[in-house]
């Protein structure tokens, strides 16, 4: 990566990151334009089982994922690392093994461990004292200053916004390099946030369609004071209807011409992996060939 996310955050526009869960997600992403992405617990658990975003997938499932995306993606990644998988100890390791897998920003948040999404209901949290002492234990755990923590607060919802307020600025004043108060039910509340940290300390926004949150666009969140917004789960959302309808059409019709005008075929999606360059580069080491 030429471009590090805290040098985009310390630009004059608000970075909007889509959610990615995987290689070609996050491929499509780069093409796209867009200067970084969020790798997003919910769609991988949504993705790869199936499943909700209730704390059913671990430490290890989602590390492999980023390394895995990592194989091709070179923009800036922001990663839901949920609660740290456990106590402060559990924080550092996964620290550690988030920042050798190509993390360039890890989200951290205030839930009991297992956790849920934000947008469902009957959410617990840890004290501010504890999520303090994780914040310091991933703080001190992170080898370098690029990497940055994004603390998360989940008590809008469970025990009001003044509290979530005061809950972010004691992660901050522990050193989160960005806060970031879940679900704000109203535009109020978004406007809210956004005055009590410009200038103070950089807030994320987070874009749930269908969620608690009003949908707003990336501008005017930058105006609101916002300096990162997220889209995590409309990837998996835009996918699961389109691929519905995939289905649905393939099995009425026992063809795939009515939805030809709505997909790749074989030699363009080749040409978005980019299939004809690995081959050539592969010629390379062919015998007789040459490898420079």
């Amino acid at each position: 990566m030429t471009t590090t996310l805290r040098d985009l955050l310390a630009g004059p526009d608000i970075v909007v990151a889509p959610g990615i869960y995987d290689g070609l997600t996050a491929l499509l992403v780069e093409r796209a334009g867009f200067p970084a992405a969020y790798m997003s617990g919910a769609s991988l658990a949504y993705t790869r089982y199936a499943m909700p975003d209730i704390g059913l997938i671990g430490m290890s499932e989602v590390a492999d994922q980023l390394a895995a995306i990592r194989e091709r993606a070179t923009l800036p990644i922001i990663v839901d690392i949920d609660t740290g998988f456990g106590n402060a100890l559990n924080v550092a390791r996964t620290v550690r093994t988030f920042e050798t897998n190509g993390a360039s920003a890890l989200q951290l948040e205030d839930q009991v461990t297992p956790k849920r999404c934000g947008h469902l209901r009957d959410k617990a949290l840890i004290s501010a004292a504890e999520m303090v002492g994780k914040i310091k234990a991933a703080l001190d755990a992170r080898r370098s200053p690029s990497l940055l923590l994004i603390a998360r607060s989940d008590a809008a919802a469970v025990e009001g916004l003044d509290h979530a307020l005061a809950r972010a600025d004691a992660y901050a004043a522990a050193g989160a390099d960005m806060v970031f108060v879940e679900a704000p039910p109203s535009r109020d509340a978004l406007t809210r946030i956004g005055a009590h940290f410009r200038g103070r300390v950089p807030a994320m926004a987070n874009m749930v369609e269908g969620g608690k949150t009003p949908i707003l666009p990336a501008a005017e969140l930058q105006a609101l004071g916002f300096k990162l917004v997220i889209f995590p789960g409309g990837t998996v959302r835009a996918l699961a209807h389109a691929l519905s309808g995939y289905y649905e059409s393939l099995r009425t019709h026992g063809t795939t011409d009515p939805w030809r005008d709505r997909m790749f075929d074989f030699s363009g999606l080749n040409g978005l992996l980019g299939t004809e360059d690995f081959l050539a580069r592969g010629k390379r080491y062919d015998a007789g060939g040459t490898t420079t």
